[in-house]
């Protein structure tokens, strides 16, 4: 008798770690990530992410959900960013802007005029700078799985603007960061660190006198209905990141891990696809509701603004990420 409960207690034992491991296996296979985000249902890179988690669906057999919260339910950037490192969310969408306080190598976007064109910039996104720059927040508690691109921000204001002349003075809200602030003090306005769903109302009574940002966001937010002119100074070129916490990211088996990053790069693609139809229909629209775009004087705001890349190459950090921006292709 003694024998056989020795025997039993035994092939109990052996069983304990083969049922924890087999429930482990499955409890890892079934997920759902929640995915947070500032961004209207309509804006391209919704439709991405919204195109991702079908594939990811699709991919995974079912198995693997990615459960979207748009329109700033759960706060703005900041505020999302923050959760992901206190666990209380997965994965977020944020602009380079967004994340230059987290890692000083993300500040490299807000430099004015910084791209020689198109190719240049995307070769930088989508190339081994960009791929180390997502690296960059690791030690934060997140990193980013994808680059959505996100056109040109330019200025918008209740009056016209031409040269930097005609901006002495007004408010103008940005993102708060040192470097873009720094952007508007040198063009001799005030900048307005506000939230950006409180734009509208601010622009409405008069608290601003003008935003920057690219052509759709112009017209969904609807800012076009309270800042009537749009000023093509195209000073920046900052894209959106996915972000995901580090934490769920090294939670993941590698097979989940390969199907989140091959949609997460076809989301991409998918986004780019979207975004020139996007930035023509914006500019239909805002005709359409009474907005002038005023073509400006490039190189005036390129001049005025030169004092900030003395700034970057005063800065050990920032300057080695300018020298690699500058020695890529721009073929």
């Amino acid at each position: 008798m003694t024998l056989k409960l020795k025997t039993l207690a035994a092939s109990l034992l052996l069983a304990a770690p083969m049922a924890m491991v087999s429930f482990s296996s499955l409890a890892v296979e079934r997920v759902t990530l929640k995915l947070a985000h500032n961004l209207d249902n309509s804006h391209v890179v919704h439709k991405a992410l919204a195109e991702m988690a079908k594939e990811i669906d699709t991919a995974s057999e079912g198995k693997m959900k990615l459960r979207i919260y748009p329109g700033g339910q759960m706060g703005g950037p900041r505020e999302t960013l923050e959760m992901l490192q206190n666990g209380a969310l997965d994965m977020t969408k944020a602009s380079a802007s967004e994340m230059e306080p987290f890692a000083p190598a993300y500040s490299i976007f807000s430099l004015p005029y910084l791209f020689k064109n198109d190719k240049h910039f995307t070769n930088v996104l989508y190339g081994q700078v960009g791929q180390e720059m997502m690296q960059e927040t690791r030690d934060k508690g997140f990193i980013s799985l994808a680059s959505y691109v996100a056109g040109t921000r330019s200025f918008y204001a209740n009056k016209a603007i031409h040269t930097p002349a005609d901006m002495k003075g007004l408010k103008i809200r940005v993102v708060a960061t040192p470097t873009t602030i720094k952007l508007i003090e040198l063009l001799g306005a005030a900048p307005a660190p506000i939230p950006f769903g409180e734009v509208y109302t601010a622009l409405q009574q008069g608290v601003i006198d003008g935003a920057e940002n690219n052509e759709p966001s112009y017209v969904q937010t609807r800012h076009v209905e309270v800042a009537k002119f749009y000023a093509e100074d195209q000073h920046t070129a900052v894209p959106d990141y996915l972000v995901v916490s580090t934490k769920v990211w090294d939670a993941l088996s590698d097979e989940q891990r390969n199907i989140i990053t091959t949609a997460a790069k076809h989301s991409e693609e998918y986004e780019q696809k979207l975004w020139a139809d996007e930035v023509a229909a914006s500019r239909k629209k805002a005709q359409e509701n009474g907005a002038t775009f005023i073509q400006v004087d490039k190189e005036a705001f390129r001049n005025v603004l030169t004092p900030l890349y003395d700034d970057f190459k005063n800065d050990p950090q920032r300057a080695e990420w300018l020298k690699k921006i500058e020695a890529v292709s721009d073929q």
